[in-house]
């Protein structure tokens, strides 16, 4: 394992009473892909936020290769990149203009200037729409140009931020690949995403958070081994009784979705034989089932187990 190029020590955030982030703690090592995953209001962006110096803690440490993000902000900042999932562009003008701005706001001039954004362009294959206005770009290009951004200064680290949101399946797999690309190159990269198949594609290591804190942290596979279970779900067509969900305990771990008690997961390691159990309890109810759903052990029931939502929820 290579030296850990971001520390995070007991680190909180709170507002008044809402405790946003409590008690972070955790490493990137130089060189990894490391993965932030939790459901809407879990605390990722503020967690971003954070790590990127635009939050200031309640409490905690932040350590950019070795570097006090707080004490010392413009030393770590230039060690890090930020690309947020809004479009930090300006629209009227072209790819090339957008990034002579932050380029020279990066310190950049001259002939580094015009080799950085050469570079960049080739990276995010925008090379050939280099001088047309950012207001004609599609939205992939777009994230691929917010990316070119977030480079141009060559930074040790790269704070992606949900950066295949709403972007068409070619350009999404265009993105990752440019990412992986960069990886491979030796650029650490944080990554947050609602689509959990990639970060168990192309992470590392994922942490696992909800209500501010870190559930789980590992490999995906070692994630899958040690918590996943499959789960079935399953959408009556009206609500369960009591009686009915105790039966339905028998069969493995029991969690209703909503309130009415109309949609329910089991969770299971005996697959076949829940599956089995369940169209014997079904049998003697027809018409109350609506839809079935099955799901080996991978990431996503992993995140269902430890959080009871959804990625997108």
């Amino acid at each position: 394992m290579h030296p850990p190029i971001l520390i995070v020590r007991d680190l909180w955030k709170s507002y008044a009473e809402i405790h946003a982030v409590q008690g972070l703690s955790f490493e990137i090592s130089r060189g990894e892909f490391f993965g932030l995953l939790g459901p809407n209001g879990a605390g990722k962006t503020t967690t971003i936020g954070l790590l990127s110096g635009l939050i200031e803690p309640t409490q905690g440490q932040i350590l950019i290769d070795g570097i006090d993000l707080f004490s010392r902000p413009m030393e770590a900042k230039a060690k890090l990149g930020l690309v947020p999932q809004s479009f930090a562009l300006y629209p009227t003008l072209c790819a090339l203009d957008n990034l002579v701005f932050f380029g020279r706001i990066y310190g950049l001039k001259g002939n580094r200037l015009k080799e950085r954004m050469a570079n960049v362009l080739e990276m995010v294959e925008l090379t050939d729409r280099a001088d047309q206005p950012v207001a004609t770009f599609s939205n992939g290009m777009k994230r691929r140009l917010n990316i070119a951004v977030g480079l141009l200064h060559e930074p040790e680290i790269l704070v992606l931020d949900e950066p295949t949101v709403g972007v068409d399946t070619q350009s999404r797999n265009a993105i990752l690949e440019s990412i992986k690309s960069l990886n491979r190159s030796g650029v650490t990269v944080l990554y947050t995403t609602h689509y959990i198949e990639e970060a168990q594609r192309l992470c590392d290591r994922v942490a696992i958070m909800d209500q501010g804190k870190i559930l789980a942290l590992d490999s995906p596979d070692c994630l899958i081994r040690d918590l996943g279970k499959g789960i079935i779900r399953l959408d009556f067509n009206r609500g369960i009784d009591e009686k009915f969900l105790d039966q339905m305990k028998h069969i493995g771990f029991v969690r209703v979705v909503d309130d009415q008690m109309r949609i329910i997961h089991i969770e299971t390691d005996q697959m076949d034989q829940a599956s089995r159990e369940i169209w014997e309890l079904m049998k003697s109810r027809q018409g109350l089932l609506k839809t079935l759903d099955i799901s080996e052990p991978n990431l996503e029931t992993v995140f269902i187990y430890l959080t009871g939502r959804n990625l997108r929820d």
